[in-house]
């Protein structure tokens, strides 16, 4: 027999949509999931990148399956048909991933472009992919929880929820907005629906991405840029964060063990959130 604790980490059984699952953070989740066994359905606007990961993850040998599902988190027409199809396949759906998000250049200010130059567009673009696209695929998503009163949500918030940063206005007030809506639909699950149904996000850190890796490494040089090295300075642990190292609370937050926590956003940022800088 399988330790207890193992146990709750067996997923065997159980089926995890996760979108933006072809993603740089998103696409560790997926993988720290389907190695534990679970059925995972990847969500992603370019079917391709998803379809190439499903087929990474499918070669692997396992008996579980990973899907790729071309989806905007912003149509709930076509989150519809992704819940649809996963319980077509599957029978059952019991977690979501919302990994979907990110920033964007023209919602950030600069030598060339102030605050007061932001364009509406490059706003409203951020709002939407970060707060709406958490929001949308808790309602579809969500209600088919509700309906049979079971099932785990996380949400990926952010540093900037817990300490806003220079330049990126409209990102650090939409992630603030992710992690208050986390607790506002933990609570409304909870009391409406089923305390079975959890909901919960985690907060990277800083981790290296094609969004900010010009702003935190000179690609000249290879070193870091001044606000690299102003990261660095204020993460005790004296570096960035990898992707695969938001598995372990992922994993955790969607399993058994956990089955008393909701409502909560859980750094994993290398004590970004715990230094006060002196």
């Amino acid at each position: 027999m399988k330790p207890k604790i193992a146990e709750a980490y067996d997923f065997h059984g159980k089926t995890i949509l996760i979108t933006g699952g072809s993603g740089l953070l998103g696409s560790e989740m997926t993988r720290g999931l389907f190695d534990c066994g679970a059925n995972v359905i990847i969500l992603g606007r370019n079917l391709q990148t998803a379809e190439k990961l499903a087929e990474q993850l499918n070669d692997d040998g396992h008996d579980n399956q990973a899907i790729a599902v071309q989806a905007d988190v912003l149509q709930k027409d076509t989150l519809k048909k992704a819940l649809n199809l996963c319980l077509e396949k599957f029978s059952q759906l019991d977690g979501l991933i919302n990994a979907a998000g990110g920033n964007d250049r023209v919602a950030t200010t600069s030598t060339d472009q102030s605050f007061f130059d932001l364009s509406e567009e490059g706003i409203r673009a951020v709002f939407d992919v970060n707060i709406l696209g958490t929001l949308f695929p808790c309602q579809v998503m969500g209600a088919y929880m509700a309906q049979r009163q079971h099932g785990v949500i996380l949400n990926i918030s952010s540093m900037n929820a817990f300490r806003p940063l220079t330049r990126i206005p409209a990102y650090s007030a939409a992630k603030a907005g992710v992690s208050n809506f986390t607790q506002w639909l933990a609570v409304h699950m909870a009391q409406e629906y089923s305390p079975n149904i959890r909901v919960n996000a985690i907060a990277p850190g800083f981790f290296i991405s094609a969004q900010n890796r010009s702003m935190l490494i000179d690609e000249s040089t290879g070193k870091y840029t001044k606000r690299g090295q102003n990261v660095i300075d204020q993460t005790p642990m004296g570096r960035f964060g990898k992707p695969d190292e938001l598995v372990g609370a992922t994993l955790w937050l969607m399993s058994p063990l956990s089955a008393f926590v909701t409502g909560v956003v859980i750094p994993v940022d290398g004590g970004f959130s715990a230094y006060s800088g002196v």
